[in-house]
């Protein structure tokens, strides 16, 4: 994991482009994690939005729906409304009521999402998602909240 932190640090130090920036970093995290769609959002705490940062691999039709999303709907919604990560084994198949109707369309069978902190302020969410189903176990989880923080701080979204 060290490795990783460390990609991901240098990737936020050195390059100034915060969307180009952001979009590296999601492929990092979805090749370690054996995951392929990716999203990262920022929230607008006033408004109590989320706003798409970055993403890796979502469907056209599903962009639109992800650009906003208000706390407490969806899962990068309730990630922050309960401030913990929600993870979903088979959204395809999910009765759960967190995910939206339309995050089938995805494809994606198991998703994580975690905040993304800034001290013990939340900044935004990190969700990652695979086209299997898939739990993503607690290590995974704990390792993509540490990832959540590292971006969190050096970003200040």
């Amino acid at each position: 994991m060290d490795e990783l932190h460390e990609q991901i640090e240098s990737l936020l130090k050195n390059d100034p482009n915060r969307e180009t920036v952001l979009e590296q970093i999601l492929h990092v995290v979805l090749a370690k994690f054996n995951s392929e769609t990716g999203t990262i959002h920022r929230l607008d705490g006033d408004n109590q939005l989320l706003y798409l940062a970055a993403q890796v691999a979502l469907p056209p039709q599903i962009l639109e729906v992800v650009k906003t999303i208000p706390v407490g709907k969806g899962i990068a919604g309730q990630v922050v409304a309960q401030n913990k990560p929600v993870t979903i084994c088979n959204l395809q198949t999910d009765s759960s009521g967190v995910a939206k109707p339309g995050a089938k369309q995805t494809g994606v069978g198991g998703a994580l999402c975690v905040p993304l902190r800034d001290g013990d302020k939340i900044a935004g969410t990190i969700g990652i998602g695979t086209i299997r189903q898939h739990e993503y176990t607690p290590e995974e989880t704990r390792e993509l909240e540490e990832i959540g923080r590292l971006i969190g701080r050096f970003l200040k979204l």
